[in-house]
């Protein structure tokens, strides 16, 4: 893995308590800060090839990433870890099993592998990234679960890839959310609402619903209360997803554990201070990553 000529001292990655038990394991989700990007805020850790950035920038940063990520989950600083495995990222539910670093041009939005020797990560900018290990077998996966992967049960499939792959069992995995945005500000159309319904019989668990407010009606909420002339009208409706909390009704309901799930409190689109947000900044953002492997 190349050594970038210089980094910065300020890269912070995100480590999940829930794996930092594991020595043979390298995990991590990058944040904003520490990179050599100008594009999108000085000093950007940006780790996707966008139309902004340069191919040499990010290539920089991500060096630099890495042996950071690498140098903090060994004591010795020393890295058996090849460079990184990625997709190219279609918001489905496909999952792909890597055994080689050769794996290349793959398109989905998982990957699995038990193969030491490997950095298995996903982009992200306000979908999650979510990581499940099998510390039994030694076996790991990261996804990609926007709302679309999501409805699409990515994560619930990538513990069925694990257990058809490696024989894991749901029980023995350990799951962990990173950053992403949050119930908070995730504002989507009734046609998500209805995808979700369609598959899920929790759907009411997942969604806020907030009326946008009318100082009329509420002076004079009996006006109301008769059949609407017009320009009475329903009240446009705000609705909001809790993906986080989507992606963790769905390993509970293959089994994973509920004391086995991490998940960051860190909502992208509140917090563009630290993470990247596609939805805060108009689309024009840099792309974080989660990141896992299993050492040699």
């Amino acid at each position: 893995m190349p050594t970038p000529p210089s980094r910065h001292d300020n890269i912070n990655i995100l480590r999940p308590a829930l794996l930092a038990e594991y020595p043979w394991l390298v995990h991590g989700f990058s944040t904003r800060a520490g990179g050599f990007s100008g594009e999108y805020g000085k000093d950007s850790l940006n780790l996707g090839f966008t139309k902004d950035d340069s191919r040499a920038t990010v290539e920089r940063n991500r060096a630099a990433f890495l042996t950071e990520l690498c140098s903090n989950n060994k004591p010795n600083n020393e890295s058996s870890l090849g460079p990184l495995v990625t997709l190219r990222q279609v918001h489905s539910d496909l999952i792909r099993l890597v055994d080689s670093r050769s794996d290349s041009d793959l398109a989905g939005d998982g990957l699995v592998t038990n193969t030491a020797g490997l950095l298995l990560a996903i982009q992200t900018a306000d979908c999650l990234p979510i990581i499940l290990v099998d510390p039994k077998r030694r076996a790991a996966g990261v996804f990609h679960a926007g709302w679309r992967g999501t409805v699409k049960r990515i994560v619930e499939k990538g513990v069925g890839e694990m257990r058809r792959h490696f024989g894991s069992q749901a029980r023995d995995l350990k799951a962990a959310i990173g950053p992403g945005i949050h119930g908070c500000c995730y504002e989507v159309g009734q046609e998500v609402r209805d995808k979700f319904e369609s598959q899920f019989v929790y759907t009411e668990k997942l969604f806020r619903v907030v009326e946008e407010s009318d100082p009329a009606r509420e002076k004079y909420p009996m006006l109301f209360l008769s059949a609407r002339a017009p320009g009475h009208s329903e009240l446009p409706r705000k609705i909001f997803l809790d993906l986080v909390e989507a992606n963790r009704q769905q390993l509970l309901a293959v089994g994973v554990p509920a004391k086995s799930i991490e998940a960051s409190a860190v909502c992208t689109n509140c917090r563009t201070d630290l993470l990247f947000s596609y939805r805060a900044e108009n689309g024009k953002t840099g792309r974080m990553m989660g990141v896992v492997g299993i050492r040699k």
